[in-house]
Formats: structure tokens, C-alpha cells, sequence
């Protein structure tokens, strides 16, 4: 069984980490398959000038080992045994200060976009932005101008119309604004205020409390970067971490002649996990939430269940021979996770309040050994 992630790593100061890469002739980074980890890799990246690099992203349980020589390794939002250096704390916070003591350019809309797909919006990060010229404006984050789209395919949040583009259509034309309105240029402040209020009142009604505060992240959005939000960047950046790896890449480092493809991964993405949310089979235990279903990107649906729908603290995602983990009450899941994964013999990944797992057995036996660990 592997142990992968369950060694707490010291936090890596801005400073030191410059100073390695400053000395090194060839550097390696290695993101997870995550929004934010994925934006702190174009942080370093973009920062680093002329000192070559290569930038990979690495789903959970691949092997992220490579075998060019490099002077320094970063593993970003994940462990590696082999790395030198390992950020697993304000990943995106501090690849942007990181950059900054560096002295190259720093993007403050794709660091910002890191932090908000990490759940948490950072002060400095923030302020950055803030005199960078980025505003925010009434309305809803979402990455594209047709608010139809953006809304149903948005993994910001959880609504009756998410993953039915008709559905949000239908949606706006009940504030009125029809397809010949609903394109986010044309709304003025105040209908991007009814929008955002009817977003956040259909989100939470029904929902767990903490409903209202996982909502605050897609309302009242700033604007700037290569999307029509800048919470719309980190919606995408999540999804197609998770979803294409290369693309990814290309898009962390600022080409924008992917933009459409992350699109698409993007829809992709949201479509799959939206349709996981509706339709999987649930059971609540004491403590525990339990999703199962077929095929789905078990991250973003535990995410999503955690924040808007699971009536317990600790949210459970099983499909086939994977699953995920969150919990919103500030418990250490990992260690549930790994406790699971250890009694069937699997592999798991994690720390803090999220963690994943791999297993060769039914997900009805999983789902017990992790119930005992609970």
C-alpha cells in the first residue's frame, strides 16, 4: 500500500524558493492535477525568464517521476519523494510572491484565478490584483460571455439548472433577459445584481448552511485574464487540469491559442460532473455522506456535494475502483482515507481535508472500510 501524501511537508518560504531556482540551470515542476496547483506552475514558470524548464501535470496515483536530469524538482499542490522542493500550502500565494521575488512578470489574474480555485481567496493576492487594475462587478464568475453557458456548465457552484444550458436559459428569460440579452456585455450592473441574487438564493435553498459561504466565491467576480471572469479562470483551470494535462500546461503559460480547447475540456468536465451530482445513488450515516455512480470525476463531484448538498460533515465519492473525499467540519480525512484504503489493500492519496483513493475491490467494500474508519 502506498503512503503517498501523508508526511506533513514544512512550508516553503517565497524567498528560499527563489533563491534555488535563481541557482538553477534546469528546472522540473510538477503539478497537481488541480485549479490552483496548475496556476502556481505558470506562476514559476512564466517567472523564470531564460532558465529552461519543463512543466508537467500529473493525475493522482500517476507517476510523476521523468528521467531528465534537472538541477531542482518543485512538486506543486502534491508530495513526491523525489522532489526538492514541495508546496502544499498556499500553493498559488506563494508561486505568485515566489515570482514576484524573482522579478519576472507576475499575472496577478492567474494567480488570483489559483486562489479562488483553491476555495480561498488570499489578502496579498487579492490586493495585488486589486492595484493591478483588476475590478470586480456585480453578477456571477463564470469563463464565458453567453451567461447560459457559463452558468450550466459552471462547477463553482451547484443550481437546478447546472449541466441544462436550456434550463439557465430559461433561468434569465424569468429576469428577463432573453437570448438576445443574456450575453454578460450587454447586462447592466443591475442585472448582473438580480442575476447574482437569484444564483444565491437558488443555490442555497435546500442546502446546507455552509451553502452560503461556498457561493461567495462566484459572486461579485473581477474581471480580467483570458476568460470573461477571473473565477471563471479558475473554474477552467480546474477542470482541465483534471481533464488534459497538455492543455493545461499550455494554458498555465499563458498561450492563449488553447483557450478554446480548455473550453471544451472544460464543458466536458462540468457536464460529467453535474450529471454525477443529479444522479448518483446516496446514503447518509452518522457523520457520513456516501455518493456511488459510474464514471465521474470523483473530485469535483465530492467537492461539489460537500459544499451543497451533503447533510453530513464528511462526503464520500465512490465509482469503480476510485474514490474521494471531503470534509467541511476541519478533520483530518486523509487519514480516514488512507485507514480505508489500507484495509483493502488500496493506494491513497491526501492531505488535510481532501484525499483520494484507489482499490481493487467492490465499492460497496470500500465504502464499510471506510464507514469503520470514520
Amino acid at each position: 500500500m502506498s503512503a503517498t501524501g501523508r508526511e506533513p511537508t514544512p512550508a516553503t518560504s517565497p524567498g528560499d524558493l527563489a533563491g534555488s531556482l535563481r541557482e538553477a540551470a534546469f528546472v522540473r515542476l510538477v503539478s497537481d492535477a488541480t485549479g490552483e496547483a496548475l496556476a502556481a506552475t505558470g506562476l514559476l514558470a512564466r517567472a523564470l525568464d531564460d532558465t529552461p524548464f519543463q512543466a508537467s501535470v500529473v493525475r493522482p496515483f500517476e507517476d510523476p517521476d521523468r528521467t531528465t536530469e534537472t538541477d531542482i524538482t518543485v512538486a506543486i499542490g502534491r508530495t513526491q519523494p523525489t522532489a526538492d522542493v514541495t508546496l502544499t500550502d498556499r500553493v498559488a500565494a506563494t508561486a505568485f510572491e515566489t515570482a514576484r521575488e524573482l522579478g519576472g512578470t507576475v499575472d496577478p489574474a492567474l494567480a488570483l484565478a489559483g486562489t479562488i480555485a483553491a476555495g480561498e481567496v488570499d489578502g496579498t493576492v487579492a490586493e495585488a490584483a486589486e492595484q493591478a487594475g483588476l475590478e470586480r462587478r456585480p453578477g456571477v464568475a463564470v469563463p464565458t460571455s453567453d451567461l447560459a453557458d457559463g452558468l450550466a456548465h459552471s462547477t463553482l457552484f451547484v443550481a437546478p439548472f447546472s449541466g441544462d444550458a436550456d434550463a439557465a436559459r430559461a433561468t434569465l428569460a424569468d429576469l428577463g433577459l432573453d437570448a438576445d440579452r443574456a450575453q454578460s456585455v450587454d447586462l447592466s450592473a443591475d442585472d448582473h445584481r438580480r442575476l447574482a441574487s437569484l444564483v444565491a438564493l437558488v443555490v442555497t435553498a435546500d442546502a446546507p448552511p455552509r451553502a452560503a459561504d461556498a457561493i461567495q466565491r462566484a459572486l461579485r467576480p473581477t474581471v480580467g485574464g483570458p476568460f470573461e471572469t477571473v473565477g471563471g479562470y479558475a473554474d477552467v483551470l480546474d477542470a482541465v487540469a483534471r481533464e488534459q494535462p497538455g492543455t493545461a500546461v499550455a494554458l498555465a503559460l499563458g498561450h492563449e491559442a488553447v483557450r478554446e480547447d480548455a473550453l471544451t475540456a472544460w464543458h466536458s468536465h462540468a457536464t460529467r460532473a453535474h450529471e454525477a451530482v443529479s444522479e448518483a445513488t446516496t446514503g447518509r450515516y452518522d457523520g457520513l455522506f456516501v455518493a456511488r455512480g459510474d464514471a465521474m470525476p470523483t473530485g469535483t463531484v465530492a467537492r461539489l456535494l460537500a459544499d451543497f448538498r451533503a447533510p453530513e460533515p464528511v462526503t464520500l465519492v465512490v465509482t469503480d475502483d476510485r474514490a474521494a473525499a471531503r470534509a467541511t467540519d476541519g478533520r483530518d480525512v486523509s487519514e480516514t482515507m488512507h485507514a480505508a484504503a489500507e484495509t483493502v489493500g488500496g493506494d491513497a492519496i491526501g492531505t488535510g481535508d481532501r484525499a483520494r483513493a484507489r482499490f481493487d475491490v467492490s465499492t460497496a467494500g470500500f465504502i464499510e472500510a471506510f464507514r469503520e474508519a470514520v
